[in-house]
């Protein structure tokens, strides 16, 4: 199994957008702009930015002049935000398929590994939400 790096990229995707939107005329970038820094596939940031949208975190541009800008101030989105654009699944999920009932483990340790994994993701969240897009790119370029 390979690590997920949605939230990695997404915050790349933003903390670029917010170094260089603002000195832009329209500060609005294309998604092969954005890609170019990631050093990806424009589909993959689409994608991404697709999530970001839905979130409220980017806008879209249409038509003449089209592309992407953020949708808020980089000092108010936090990793929490992106994190809860970008990964709809828990971080840690349950067995693939029931474990064996018959089993006292495989009947016991679903309730137990739920709230264990509840109250680390939470946790993670927490900090998450004390880091913003603004606190990355003053860190990133320092």
């Amino acid at each position: 199994m390979s690590a997920n790096s949605r939230m990695t990229v997404a915050t790349h995707t933003l903390t670029w957008m917010a170094l260089v939107c603002p000195s832009r005329p329209d500060g609005v970038v294309t998604s092969d702009r954005i890609a170019a820094s990631v050093n990806t596939n424009p589909v993959v940031i689409r994608r991404i930015l697709g999530s970001l949208r839905d979130a409220g975190l980017v806008v879209s541009r249409r038509g003449q002049g089209a592309g992407w800008m953020l949708g808020r101030a980089p000092e108010s989105i936090t990793l929490r935000d992106v994190y809860a654009a970008v990964e709809p699944e828990p971080l840690l999920a349950p067995h693939p398929a029931p474990p064996n009932q018959a089993c006292p483990v495989g009947r016991g340790i679903p309730p137990v590994l739920r709230e264990a994994y509840g109250r680390a993701e939470e946790s993670m969240k927490e900090q998450l939400a004390t880091v913003t897009i603004a606190d990355v790119l003053r860190e990133t370029v320092a």
